[in-house]
């Protein structure tokens, strides 16, 4: 028992210096966008399947409360926590329109789309992305080594170099961890000291 709790800590660790390491630059840029939409007056928008889907409402959580400084709350909207949207979308179209709908409705110009997608197959957050090109958003994508294609589809795509879900999972909350830290460093940096 206790090998296979540390094998799993050294499997974690693993993967997540493996993601960052390759991917530290892209990391920083994808804060900056995130940091100049918010000074601009605009919005984050996440969503997800699962997992993912309770991955992107954490991330919007600790925009929108705080993360590690007292500041003001930032706009993040997670579009997979209105069950009435949701259900409503479903119903009258289909599931794979949850998302692509509500960025329809809810986005503009220089808004953020964090999707997350551990295959990178998911169809309803496939369809997201296709709109979030139409209507000219920045785009992140978070997936695993399976979902080249989808991370193709966004401004910054990262691909975490692992096929197993719970490998994938954790380094995309590290990941969103990481860029909430640095947006709140970029927009609300204490004035430094001089001497």
């Amino acid at each position: 028992m206790k090998n296979a709790i540390l094998k799993s800590v050294k499997e974690s660790v693993a993967v997540k210096e493996a993601f960052f390491k390759s991917n530290v630059e892209k990391v920083v840029e994808a804060a900056n966008a995130i940091a100049d939409s918010f000074n601009n007056g605009k919005k984050l928008l996440l969503f997800g399947n699962g997992g993912s889907s309770t991955d992107a409402s954490h991330i919007a959580a600790e925009f929108m409360n705080r993360f590690k400084r007292e500041r003001p709350g930032l706009p993040a909207i997670a579009l997979n926590t209105d069950m009435a949207t949701i259900t409503a979308i479903s119903n009258d179209y289909r599931f794979s329109d949850i998302f692509a709908r509500q960025l329809k409705s809810l986005s503009e110009p220089g808004d953020v789309v964090i999707a997350i997608s551990t295959s990178g197959k998911s169809k309803n957050v496939l369809k997201a992305m296709d709109v979030s090109k139409k209507k000219k958003l920045i785009s992140i994508a978070f997936t695993g080594e399976k979902g080249v294609e989808f991370a193709e589809k966004a401004t910054y795509g990262f691909i975490v170099p692992s096929a197993d879900t719970p490998r994938i999972q954790e380094t995309h909350i590290t990941l969103g961890h990481i860029i909430c830290e640095l947006v709140e460093e970029i927009l609300f940096e204490l004035p430094r000291k001089k001497g």
